[in-house]
């Protein structure tokens, strides 16, 4: 089933020009978009991905993910096949790329009622948009939000960050939080690994922050790729200076994947000289991820340097918090609004 697209317009002819990402495609008549999820028929816009839910899980919280946002509960994932980009170290390449490789879209005609009556039989404290990008499928995830906030459900995001202002708009107060990739600081990673730009995304996490929305950031940390000195100070003091030291950074470990199998598994000594880089910077969370049993995946109290949230990959052994705040110095690390019932 085809379903009409929001957030595009009419040129000349029958072409028109989407406005749901950063890309702001012309695609003529018969034509799709670069996500190859949205197509032009006879001057109208419509979307493939709507009815096509390729995954669907209860994950972690943390798993997505997000350390400081409903700690310790259940969030329902869902995503459809697509993306805006074409990165070269997908992680998740079978779900992502098929539709810009021109392959049917594969997955399953769930409602979005249907979505959340699963997230309120599961006992899930939210649902996430997210495995591929959660951009391409907005008019499920814009649907599914409404009725969610209405169940009085939170909404996550996990994205690479390239939509138009005008999809944050039109997303606004559904959006409590996000996890944005920042896969580097450098113009020409984007446009040669990934096939997109850097600027939009750095200027989507401000709007975002003006938005209210929770942030925490990821970086995937690949091998003389991205993973200088230099670069990886940059981007932690654009998180420090743009969103705040206390937005979370997850440095994560690459894996060879997609079409970089000749490139080894990130240095754990990398991950650990990436830690030291974003505190250097001044962030008071940053995170070691794709490492099972590291220490460096706890949360610290930026003001006593306690260690108080103990976790295991994406379990929380213990959590010494109370009500969000430290219990040896008073500091506030998770902010009351971002706290789940009970915490």
């Amino acid at each position: 089933m085809k379903t009409p697209a929001l957030l595009w317009r009419s040129l000349e002819g029958s072409t028109v020009q989407c406005q749901l990402c950063a890309h702001f495609c012309r695609i003529e008549d018969g034509t799709r978009g670069q996500c190859g999820v949205r197509e032009n028929r006879g001057g109208q816009l419509f979307s493939l991905s709507y009815d096509k839910v390729a995954a669907l899980n209860l994950d972690p919280v943390e798993k997505k993910p997000l350390f400081h946002f409903l700690p310790g509960t259940k969030t329902l994932s869902l995503g459809t096949q697509g993306c805006n980009l074409a990165c070269a170290f997908c992680q998740n390449a079978s779900l992502s790329q098929p539709p810009r490789q021109g392959k049917a879209l594969g997955g399953e005609a769930i409602p979005p009622r249907e979505i959340i009556r699963m997230a309120q039989t599961s006992g899930a404290a939210s649902v996430a948009y997210t495995y591929s990008e959660p951009t391409i499928f907005f008019e499920l995830m814009r649907e599914t939000a409404i009725l969610a906030q209405e169940a009085g459900l939170a909404n996550i995001m996990v994205s690479n960050g390239f939509q138009s202002p005008q999809c944050l708009d039109a997303l606004g107060d559904l959006i409590q939080a996000v996890n944005i990739d920042i896969k580097s600081y450098r113009e020409e990673f984007y446009s040669d690994i990934c096939a997109a730009r850097l600027g939009p995304v750095l200027k989507n996490l401000v709007h975002m922050k003006k938005l209210g929305w929770h942030i925490e950031t990821t970086t995937l940390v690949i091998p003389d790729l991205n993973d200088s000195d230099r670069e990886l100070g940059e981007i932690a003091r654009f998180v420090h200076d743009e969103l705040g030291k206390d937005t979370a950074w997850h440095v994560s470990r690459f894996h060879p994947c997609h079409q970089m199998l000749d490139h080894a598994p990130t240095p754990l000594d990398t991950l650990k000289r990436a830690y030291d880089i974003g505190r250097a910077a001044g962030l008071s969370h940053v995170f070691v991820g794709n490492v099972p049993g590291s220490d460096l995946e706890n949360t610290i109290c930026p003001g006593c340097g306690q260690m108080v949230v103990e976790r295991v990959g994406f379990n929380i052994l213990r959590n010494r918090l109370q009500r969000g705040v430290c219990p040896g110095c008073g500091e506030v690390v998770i902010r009351p609004e971002n706290l789940g019932k009970g915490d």
